[in-house]
């Protein structure tokens, strides 16, 4: 296991990456130096060609708290709040535009950056008494930045009420607005996680990559646009080596060996 301030990364088996946000006495607070050890670590991983699937998760009581309101009140400068937020929103955008899957592992509480953290994940799993929320409004500073992540996961109706009274829901109700994919018992929780996660892996890594570029960059476009744009991600991705693998093993009855080229 390595550590790179209040974050732990660890090989859990071939292609798989646990990091573990270890800022317990905040709540896994979203401090500068964690930002910048998440930032480093996925930019490094999403590099990485032995790494195929990221697993993120919080130690101790609960994932994250969001930002750490001690420092934000240290601050004495309008520069150093949009140092903070500029750098948060790097990293959200490093997750979605990095190569690589990221399954958010959540127990306990997602507030504010910690919710949009959660947000920001191609697949969220949690246990089944996790809590969701974007409170900023409780303590006269709205959520502005969580909402751009989860307000894409969820219908507008249901963001703005989280947003302006700031009540957090439950794993039950995340998953039925679109927020999470599915929780489980607490024991049962990393089982879930780490089978989906090894689903994942035996995938062809290009294509995988290839895929998850097109799926946000037309989520974007017009109907018109997305269709155009998907149908030439298809054809580039029909001359590549793993396509035609998959097909041919499909045809033979057998299972692929992905060359990830």
């Amino acid at each position: 296991m390595k550590t790179i301030k209040n974050v732990q990364i660890k090989a859990l088996e071939k292609g798989i990456r646990l990091v573990t946000i270890n800022e317990t006495k905040t709540y896994n607070s979203l401090s500068s130096i964690t930002l910048k050890s998440l930032l480093t670590i996925f930019k490094t991983l999403n590099k990485d060609d032995t790494t195929k699937v990221i697993i993120l998760e919080g130690a101790g009581k609960g994932f994250s708290a969001g930002h750490n309101l001690k420092e934000l009140k240290s601050f004495k400068k309008k520069n150093d709040y949009k140092k903070l937020f500029n750098l948060c929103s790097e990293l959200m955008l490093e997750i979605v535009e990095g190569s690589k899957p990221v399954i958010a592992k959540v127990h306990g509480s997602a507030f504010a950056a910690g919710c949009q953290l959660v947000a920001s994940c191609d697949l969220v799993l949690s246990t089944e008494d996790a809590m969701f929320a974007t409170p900023g409004v409780n303590i006269g500073l709205f959520c502005s930045t969580p909402m751009v992540a989860v307000s894409r996961k969820v219908s507008k109706k249901r963001m703005m009420k989280m947003l302006l009274t700031g009540e957090a829901i439950n794993a039950k109700y995340a998953k039925e607005i679109g927020l999470i994919n599915d929780y489980y018992s607490k024991t049962k929780l990393e089982k879930e996680t780490l089978s989906l996660a090894r689903k994942i892996a035996s995938k062809s890594n290009l294509t995988i990559r290839i895929g998850k570029k097109a799926f946000y960059k037309q989520s974007e476009m017009s109907l018109r646009k997305a269709y155009k744009y998907t149908s030439k991600v298809m054809t580039e991705n029909m001359m590549a080596m793993d396509a035609k693998e998959g097909i041919s093993a499909f045809l033979e009855k057998r299972k692929p060996k992905w060359k990830n080229k």
